[in-house]
């Protein structure tokens, strides 16, 4: 299986490129690990709601233009799905039974994902209500991978 992680913005700390690192060391296992950064653009401070939706569009499509015909498409978004460990590495599972041999993975920009990447997303996944560090959003999505593969192959790490 081959999983991308499409984000947008560059990595700044040192820590989480280090924890970055580590996850797709663990992952190469179980998978092929692309990881895509797409450049992200800078909000001013009191945008409206029409700049802020142009910024959204930017950044999408620049991650559209990254996704490969056939892939299945998960964007993470807070008005997602949640699930936990075990159901995300059910629905991983039940991915690969159904042949889908390239799952895409997208964390979008500060203001989120655009209308056009939404609508091309075969699932929309949240983590949470809350809003955490998009930094530390692929650390945290690397992990749950990491972790659904160990499930899978009924490996201890999941407790």
């Amino acid at each position: 299986m081959k999983i991308t992680l499409i984000a947008v913005g560059k990595i700044k700390e040192r820590y989480f490129e280090d924890a970055i690192k580590e996850y797709s060391k663990r992952l190469s296992r179980y998978c092929r690990l692309e990881i895509i950064q797409v450049a992200d653009e800078k909000t001013p401070d009191g945008a409206g709601e029409a700049l802020e939706n142009q910024i959204k569009e930017k950044e999408g499509r620049r991650i559209l233009e990254q996704i490969r015909e056939g892939s299945y498409v998960i964007a993470l978004a807070v008005e997602g799905k949640q699930m936990d460990s075990l159901e995300f590495a059910a629905r991983m599972e039940r991915l690969a039974v159904e042949g889908k041999s390239h799952l895409v993975l997208i964390i979008g920009g500060s203001l989120g994902l655009s209308k056009e990447v939404m609508k091309r997303a075969d699932l929309a996944l949240s983590f949470s209500p809350m809003t955490f560090p998009h930094q530390l959003m692929r650390v945290i999505l690397l992990e749950q991978i990491y972790r659904s593969f160990r499930i899978r192959a009924g490996e201890p790490y999941h407790k």
